[in-house]
């Protein structure tokens, strides 16, 4: 486990690359708990690229047969984890969005520049800052 990658994984490299192609900013991985992905410091808006596997996707999550209790407990304690996080990251003023690692990088994207214009007030806008609608 201590090899699997923590940033920059296939699915977060993609959201970011569309967000950045919208015209849209962020900071990666800064000091708040929990360590988001992105971050969007004018909306304060806490990004998480969860992986299906590690953070129990209800859709995609599964449970290895070997030793099946204490992937339970670790992975049931990854979802609490996050859980407890998210309060923390909530209680310090941040919106916090979790987008699934299997969800289509356009409807990632359009959650996040969503909630970005909702939290900024900005006007709502088509695939990119300055296409208004």
């Amino acid at each position: 486990m201590s090899r699997m990658p923590r940033r920059d994984s296939k699915p977060e490299l993609l959201i970011r690359r569309e967000l950045h192609a919208r015209g849209m900013r962020f900071r990666l991985h800064p000091k708040l708990p929990g360590r988001p992905d992105i971050v969007l410091t004018r909306a304060k808006l806490a990004v998480f690229v969860d992986g299906c596997f590690w953070h129990r996707c209800p859709e995609h999550g599964t449970i290895p047969k070997n030793n099946r209790e204490w992937w339970l407990e670790k992975l049931d304690g990854n979802v609490l984890r996050d859980r407890r996080k998210d309060g923390e990251l909530s209680a310090l003023g941040w919106n916090v969005l979790h987008v699934w690692e299997h969800e289509p990088v356009a409807v990632a994207a359009d959650r996040i520049e969503a909630l970005w214009r909702e939290s900024t007030g900005r006007g709502r806008v088509g695939r990119s800052l300055g296409e208004e609608v």
